[in-house]
């Protein structure tokens, strides 16, 4: 195995699966940890610094929504949910929290070894200074600080800008609107959170080719807001 092989940490309570999902890991490429305990999740986090950790909503001593909640505090590295859940709120829960995806048991292990490669892909990234969706049609440049639509500016404005970036660069997390608040504002803002409805309605205004059924800026009724592009 290369020594610059992307480490990879499993963090669930069935020694199966863990087995299981790191012999496919490893066949695959990767330096795989296994480890059955929220106490040990840190630990080995802490010393080996994982490229991504496929994390079980439920553990002995914790939950992985908690162990995901502790890490964005301090890390964003990518972080897969593994759910017996399957009720739709428990998933954007898992998503709000900043989870990058979530795969529900059972599984089939080259289906989340296909996940795994997906979510490094996606979050290495978005370090890129351009981002580019759909065949290039959309176009975000984080240096120039400027959005193209089909090769033409759009002409965002600097809020606007800013949640378009949060958006683009984690399509699968969706962002509630007091997160967007944060993001434009920072997190002393007290104004209304349906401001950042307005902000939306603006940015499907010059992105969207149909802003009633947009395919960009992506509503979740009832939570916020994702965006749609690939």
């Amino acid at each position: 195995m290369s020594r610059n092989a992307k480490r990879i940490l499993i963090v669930d309570d069935e020694p199966k699966i863990v087995e299981v999902v790191k012999s496919y890991l490893e066949k695959d490429g990767f330096a795989v940890r296994g480890v059955f305990s929220g106490k040990e999740a840190y630990e080995s986090f802490g010393r080996e610094k994982p490229s991504l950790i496929i994390l079980d909503w439920m553990l002995p001593d914790t939950t992985g929504e908690e162990i995901c909640r502790t890490l964005r505090q301090k890390s964003d590295v990518p972080i897969i949910m593994l759910t017996a859940k399957v009720e739709e709120e428990d998933i954007l829960r898992g998503l709000q929290i900043g989870a990058d995806d979530y795969v529900t048991k059972p599984f089939s292990p080259r289906q989340l070894v296909a996940r795994v490669e997906a979510v490094l892909r996606r979050t290495e990234s978005d370090s890129a200074p351009i981002l580019s969706f759909r065949g290039g049609e959309l176009t975000v440049d984080m240096d120039g600080y400027d959005v193209l639509l089909s090769g033409r500016p759009v002409g965002l404005t600097p809020n606007e800008f800013k949640i378009v970036c949060a958006l683009a660069r984690h399509p699968n997390k969706v962002f509630t609107r007091e997160e967007l608040i944060a993001i434009v504002s920072g997190d002393d803002f007290n104004g209304f959170d349906r401001v950042i409805d307005t902000h939306i309605k603006n940015i499907r205004q010059k992105i969207e080719t149909d802003t009633k059924n947009p395919k960009y800026i992506l509503t979740v009724h009832g939570v916020g807001y994702k965006f749609g592009g690939d």
